[in-house]
């Protein structure tokens, strides 16, 4: 057969069908092309919507649709509408939700509940999902006037597997969008969290004293990867010391940024007066002007003067100390008055020092992080129980005293977690 047969061959009757298609394929390849195209150009999510819109609207001539994305927040949110009421972008209904639709369905006589019945202007609903999870559920309208549409046995129906492919593309990618930039976001957090970690580490003294005559022994255990606690021991001279133990409001980086504003205002203080009442006022007000009224810190703060055996502290709504008299057989006091919490109020309503003459003691405190730890049936380990344990240890040297806390405490909550940071602060103090 020679080419001028071949071109006397008259087309098949039902050519301008396969034209049709041919056509729609065509279109829905460069579709598919453009959108990958942008999305590794990177360009935004509403770049890409739009385009979505663009390519159903315009290229397959929908006149009528909606898509529903799940956010992070839970919601399914309606990204993309056209053809429908203005204030159409309503909650896709729970009613519907429930379906658990995993495939193409024809919504009409599909049974809807009266939270859905603005769905009613739709034909079919097309879910997108990857890796079995359910992303997005467009809804369309079928018979689109003047739309290219498929033939087949039931007649002529738009191409929703094109729909749901290219629904698949813009939303995956999206989705992809969402996950980098929350990955990105929590290595930021990440840094930031080791700075504040490597700040709140500087915070604390590098050394404690440790001998016969004074001992001094911290234990810190942060709850998060920064904590919210903080302990000094600040000498002032050879016979006299600061001692403090701190707890702020709040955790994560503001917390640590603040208390680290605490120990630089507490030593820069220290250097300058020995008043304890004027700087607890002092530290009030800077927090105060720091925090704005967000966040407050807990602290107990005494001074120790060796020479006049004189112990002065002031309780700043912290958990009580615990004074042991060691001349007066193990007497115990319970440290508490002074002023409210720090930061809450400028200037303080009220405020006062208190002074003990003693001069062979156990000083013992810690944070709410050991009276507040729960057991399994959800009960506080409280005041009460420290109080009998503490009695238990006055003789005891501080390290062990630590240890055994600890372990009274562990024991106590068994599998329950802790809730908050834990730290302990004791010095004992022997005379020459």
């Amino acid at each position: 057969m020679d080419s001028e047969m071949l071109m006397t061959l008259k087309l098949p009757p039902n050519s301008d069908k396969f034209k049709t298609k041919f056509r729609l394929v065509e279109l829905e390849l460069n579709s598919i092309l453009e959108i990958t195209q942008a999305i590794n150009n990177n360009m935004p999510e509403e770049a890409l919507y739009m385009m979505y819109k663009f390519t159903l609207r315009a290229n397959l001539r929908v006149e009528k649709m909606a898509i529903y994305v799940l956010e992070e927040d839970n919601e399914w949110h309606c990204k993309v509408h056209f053809g429908t009421p203005k204030d159409f972008e309503k909650k896709l209904p729970i009613s519907l939700l429930e379906q658990n639709i995993r495939d193409i369905t024809d919504l009409k006589g599909f049974p809807l509940s009266e939270d859905a019945l603005f769905l009613e202007i739709f034909d079919l609903i097309v879910p997108v999902y990857h890796k079995e999870q359910v992303l997005a559920y467009v809804l369309l309208e079928n018979n689109p006037a003047g739309g290219f549409l498929l033939d087949d046995e039931q007649g002529r129906e738009l191409d929703t597997r094109f729909v749901q492919t290219l629904s698949n593309i813009i939303i995956v990618a999206i989705e992809n969008k969402k996950l980098f930039r929350k990955q990105i976001n929590q290595e930021a957090m990440k840094r930031e969290l080791e700075i504040a970690k490597k700040v709140q580490s500087m915070l604390f003294p590098e050394t404690l004293p440790y001998h016969e005559h004074l001992k001094i022994k911290a234990t810190y255990f942060p709850h998060d990867l920064i904590g919210g606690d903080y302990y000094d021991y600040i000498p002032i001279n050879n016979d006299k010391f600061i001692f403090c133990i701190a707890d702020v409001s709040g955790k994560g980086v503001p917390a640590a940024l603040l208390m680290s504003n605490f120990q630089a205002s507490l030593r820069t203080l220290a250097r300058q007066t020995n008043d304890l009442l004027q700087i607890v006022e002092e530290l009030n007000y800077q927090i105060f002007q720091n925090a704005r009224g967000e966040h407050f810190i807990t602290c107990f703060i005494c001074i120790y003067d060796r020479n006049q055996k004189l112990f002065e502290y002031i309780n700043a709504g912290h958990n009580p100390a615990f004074l042991f008299d060691m001349q007066n057989n193990a007497e115990l006091t319970l440290l508490e008055k002074g002023t409210t919490v720090l930061g809450a109020f400028s200037p303080l309503p009220f405020i006062e020092s208190s002074c003990i003459t003693i001069e062979n003691f156990l000083l013992f405190t810690y944070t709410d992080g050991i009276t507040e730890a729960r057991s399994m049936e959800e009960e506080e380990y409280g005041l009460d129980r420290l109080i009998q344990f503490m009695h238990t240890q006055s003789q005891t040297d501080l390290k062990k005293i630590h240890e055994n806390l600890i372990a009274e405490i562990d024991n106590f909550r068994q599998e329950n977690p802790y809730n908050d940071d834990i730290t302990l602060l004791s010095c004992r103090i022997k005379p020459f």
